[in-house]
């Protein structure tokens, strides 16, 4: 028995690699143990009472994202079509983090609402509050299915487990600290992940540079893996994977005119800024904050070390294309067996078997570790926001209203209890995609598109109305789902392949559509529906809300280094350097 296990499992692991790994889940548990200690009503399992520092919070922030979509995703992404990928930092995070921080934190933070649909109930109503509550809880048990079943398939490629046990004792890990320590357990272990995360794929960058001749080395060998590569192989040409711009590969488009449009429209307007700025999964970390000072500066702090990941993540998914077997087969059209599902090899395992062929002991057990916290981190900063926006959005508001604070507190535990095996049958259908990243842009464009739009619109225009706010949401989520079933391949076999682009440049396509139908029935039914009295819309529009009470009023006598504009200057000027270099 044990040589059949051997013999399904990718990585061979040996006794210090586990000890790595046991040290490990020995602090997870114990963070989660000490968080619960200050975990005394449902504020502080929710929204760790709002006393931690920017730097804790920026930290949290980007580690939150730096889960499967960074790993494993970004790596797949890497290895199959190259450098352009790296628009989803530089222009599909950077831009909307600063504009988080600058323009719109002051409100979510000023308003002292406790998730972002709960901010939807005062600016739109009911109606609004509900369609986004709805969308959003569907959308993080969606997501969190994607992590946990990255997360299983480390522990399949570990031990051999099937991945139905492998997901359910995945599940059981991260259920525990979470259940115990609520989001102060969540944040403290998200800090301690990034750190890990880090220190884990750096030497695995190192090396396998230096295993193909360092960056030059790894030009040359994309160019002749490209130039010798099968005709039906629909490998990238060199060129488009090693420039970033214009950015076909990416965008699937063959003009550069559109390809850059879809990548700048699409990713770094539509998706990006619906992501960063309407998603309580990362605004929750920033509501978590001890000053609104903090508050805006934590998606900002988190700009800087989010600029860099794509070196860690992409890179080595670039080598495991030109390196590993089992890839450059897939990559030439090949079917190999295997894999961490045992389904077959997908691009998702590149970064897993650049592990086998180049780590030894003890890095191995280093680099297993880092995924696993990754993927944890990941789920965690879902299953945390889920259980906020279960409790007080639907379950508070709709089914029981005006119990006490313990008995909420008891919901949010109950509720990431649930969340978490759910998120078992949702990881199974995350399992069925080679490129996970074209499953969760798809998933972006349903959920994040129309509420940015609706959300963007109503900060900055006092006229929309409650009516609008609902309607538009419903019906940019639907055309994006239109869309994303009349594209190739989005759904698989229920794809009806009408409009001839699939992956991310249909999820492009979709979060587009989704935004510019919401906006414009957003705008047609403002015209013939009431406002809301200009009186209830303080703290909510921007023209209505005076600037001392979007700002820090101290926050001038700060040094440059600490205020939230000129640090978001710095980090705009980097992004575009690195945007000119590559």
């Amino acid at each position: 028995m044990a040589d059949v296990v051997r013999a399904e499992t990718i990585i061979d692991a040996g006794p210090v690699d586990y000890l790595i790994l046991l040290v490990y889940f020995v602090f997870v548990l114990g963070i989660g143990v000490i968080a619960r200690r200050s975990v005394s009503d449902s504020i502080d399992f929710f929204l760790s009472g709002r006393s931690l520092p920017a730097w804790v919070t920026g930290l949290a922030f980007i580690s939150a994202n730096l889960g499967a979509v960074e790993i494993m995703g970004m790596s797949a992404n890497g290895a199959e079509i190259g450098i352009s990928t790296v628009h989803y930092f530089w222009v599909g995070a950077i831009p909307a983090m600063l504009f988080l921080g600058v323009v719109m934190m002051p409100f979510y933070y000023g308003s002292k609402v406790r998730s972002v649909p709960e901010f939807m109930l005062r600016r739109f109503g009911r109606e609004a509050h509900l369609v986004n509550a709805i969308s959003f809880a569907v959308a993080q048990l969606l997501i969190a299915g994607v992590n946990l079943y990255l997360l299983g398939s480390i522990v399949h490629a570990l031990l051999g487990w099937p991945l139905w046990v492998a997901l359910i004792v995945a599940a059981v890990i991260v259920l525990s600290y979470i259940t115990l320590g609520g989001l102060s357990a969540a944040i403290y272990n998200e800090v301690l992940q990034f750190f890990v995360i880090v220190a884990s794929l750096l030497p695995l960058v190192w090396l396998g540079l230096n295993r193909v001749g360092g960056w030059s080395g790894l030009e040359e060998k994309i160019t002749a893996a490209a130039a010798a590569a099968p005709a039906g192989s629909d490998i990238p040409p060199a060129d488009q994977q090693l420039n970033s711009w214009p950015g076909q590969a990416l965008a699937g488009f063959e003009s550069p005119f559109w390809s850059v449009v879809g990548i700048v429209f699409g990713l770094g307007f539509v998706l990006s800024f619906g992501y960063w700025t309407t998603n309580f999964v990362e605004v929750q970390r920033a509501m978590a904050s001890d000053s609104i000072a903090s508050a805006r500066k934590t998606p900002i702090i988190g700009a800087f070390p989010k600029m860099f990941v794509p070196f860690i993540t992409i890179v080595p998914g670039m080598i495991a294309a030109v390196l590993v077997p089992e890839i450059i087969e897939l990559k030439n059209g090949g079917t190999p067996a295997g894999g961490a599902s045992g389904n077959g090899v997908a691009y998702n395992d590149s970064m897993l078997f650049l592990m086998r062929d180049l780590l030894p002991n003890g890095l191995l057990g280093l680099a297993i570790t880092g995924l696993l916290a990754a993927f944890m981190a990941g789920m965690a900063a879902n299953i945390s926001a889920f259980n906020t926006v279960f409790s007080y959005d639907l379950w508070e508001r709709y089914i029981r209203k005006d119990r006490s604070d313990d008995y909420y507190l008891r919901i949010g535990r109950l509720a990431t209890v649930g969340a978490t095996f759910i998120a078992i049958f949702t990881a199974l259908l995350a399992s069925s995609f080679s490129n996970i990243m074209d499953y969760l842009q798809t998933l972006f464009g349903f959920f994040n598109a129309p509420l940015f739009a609706t959300f963007i619109l109503g900060m900055f225009w006092k006229r929309m109305t409650p009516t609008a706010g609902w309607t538009g949401l419903v019906s940019g989520t639907l055309s994006a789902v239109l869309v994303a079933f009349l594209s190739e391949d989005a759904f698989g076999s229920a794809s009806l392949g009408v409009i001839p682009l699939g992956g991310q440049g249909a999820a492009f396509v979709a979060a587009s559509t989704a935004f510019v139908v919401d906006i414009a029935v957003s705008v047609a039914v403002s015209m013939v529906t009431q406002p809301k009295p200009v009186s209830e819309l303080v703290g909510l529009v921007y023209s209505e809300t005076p600037k001392e009470t979007r700002t820090d009023p101290l926050e001038h006598t700060y040094p440059w280094y600490r205020r939230t504009v000129p640090l978001a200057g710095l980090a705009l000027v980097m992004v575009t350097v690195l945007n000119i270099i590559f």
